[in-house]
This record gives structure tokens, sequence and C-alpha cells, in this order.
């Protein structure tokens, strides 16, 4: 039994970020979802964090989180997309689109 109940359909929905979406244009402030668990994150232009807070220890992260930390000087290009689960973040530069599920 898994550890959740869901359908294969509703549990690939929650995936793919069927819960909704934040935009986020990198003006300041954190993007912490009300409804939500950040799942992917799109960014529009090239960008980096201040934080990026995961959910657990699996996740990567600025601070905790598995794997090296993310810092400052790390830049995510323009197109790309990361997968994880992410309770909040907040970019130092650039736009994103965080995906909820």
């Amino acid at each position: 039994m898994g550890l959740l109940k869901y359908q294969s359909k509703e549990s690939g929905n929650i995936g793919l970020g069927q819960v909704g979406s934040i935009f986020d244009n990198g003006a300041g402030g954190s993007t912490t979802p009300t409804n939500g668990t950040i799942v992917a994150i799109q960014f529009i232009a090239d960008s980096t964090f201040t934080t990026l807070t995961p959910e657990n220890d699996s996740y990567v992260g600025t601070s905790g989180g598995s794997g090296d930390a993310i810092v400052a000087g790390d830049t995510f290009g323009a197109g790309v997309t990361i997968f994880g689960r992410w309770s909040t973040f907040t970019l130092n530069s650039g736009k994103a689109i965080a995906y909820l599920g």
C-alpha cells in the first residue's frame, strides 16, 4: 500500500502541477503557496535563489536537503525546469513559474 491514497490519474495530475501555479517576477519577497507544495519550478529568465526550502532532506535546497546546497552564484538558465518538493523560495534575480502539487 502506498503512502497516499490517490488513483493513478489523480497522482499523475498532482505531480504535473495541476493544483495551480505561481508566477514570481523576482521583485523580492518569498513565494510560499497556501494551497499546496511546490513540485516544479520553471525558469523564464536566468535566475538565482536567495532561499529554496526543501520539504524534507530528500530534496535539494539552499540549506539542508540532499546533495550540495544551492548557493547565490548558482544560476538556473531560462527554460530549465527543476522538480522536487519545496515549501517556499525567494529569487535573488530572474523570473520563474512554480507549479503546485
